[in-house]
């Protein structure tokens, strides 16, 4: 009884969790990984930028921030606001630590790296990632003359390994968490909004050169069997 309750109340996030993972898959089926050189239209360079930083430190406190004060705009009773914020609290926590050991784990260059080999700057990705933060910097810096500022600027933020994708961890546990909250009370347009939010930030991912389609599957997932960690306490009410 008490387990087939505790899946009831998943389902409402993992259901608004596969809509993000379809709509990333069609992301990546239709469109070809764009080329890292040569110009960028502002406009696009731009948006994607907004996109990526909404989902990376240190913005994602404010997208946080703002996703932690719908219950206070929808006046909910305080006790189901302070059980949603230690609930979203514990996935954070659990997301990023999860991050950070699987790309210890997994040691998988990120694709700009790639071009940076092509380009002559590195004889080869693992020779980049043996160096130091500030040559790593370096030589991100001397990719100027053929990548476009809108990227390079973020090449050289993030020099780690690239999977999972914390950005997009993010955004998983996002959608999966408050996703969730707004199908289970029968709101789908801001749980539709907030899935369509987080297929703009893997797209940029994908975009700016930081990540693989398989980076941004693997962290849909770990989202997922994190959110299944989590204890809920929150009525299923749609009040």
């Amino acid at each position: 009884m008490l387990v087939s309750s505790f899946i009831a109340k998943k389902i409402p996030g993992l259901s608004a969790l596969l809509v993000f993972a379809v709509l990333m898959t069609t992301v990546i089926v239709l469109f070809q990984h764009p080329a890292l050189t040569g110009d960028v239209n502002d406009g696009i360079g731009l948006l994607n930028t907004v996109l990526t930083n909404s989902a990376g430190s240190p913005y994602f406190l404010v997208t946080t921030a703002l996703l932690c004060a719908l219950p206070i705009l929808m006046k909910l009773p305080k006790k189901q606001m302070l059980q949603l914020w230690v609930q979203f609290g514990i996935l954070l926590v659990l997301s990023f630590a999860a991050k950070t050991g699987l790309k210890h784990i997994t040691e998988v260059p990120r694709p700009y790296t790639y071009e940076l080999q092509q380009l002559g700057l590195v004889d080869s990705v693992e020779q980049f990632y043996q160096l130091d933060a500030a040559r790593k910097d370096q030589v991100v810096e001397l990719a100027k003359e053929n990548v476009s500022d809108w990227r390079i600027r973020h090449w050289q933020g993030e020099t780690n390994y690239s999977m999972p994708s914390g950005h997009t961890i993010f955004a998983a546990i996002c959608v999966v968490f408050w996703g969730g909250f707004f199908f289970r009370r029968k709101q789908i347009i801001p749980a539709l909004l907030i899935t369509l939010w987080a297929t703009g930030v893997g797209t940029s991912r994908l975009w700016i050169g930081m990540h693989w389609p398989l980076d941004l599957l693997t962290s849909i997932i770990c989202a997922g069997l994190l959110y299944c960690l989590v204890p809920e306490w929150e009525s299923t009410s749609s009040k």
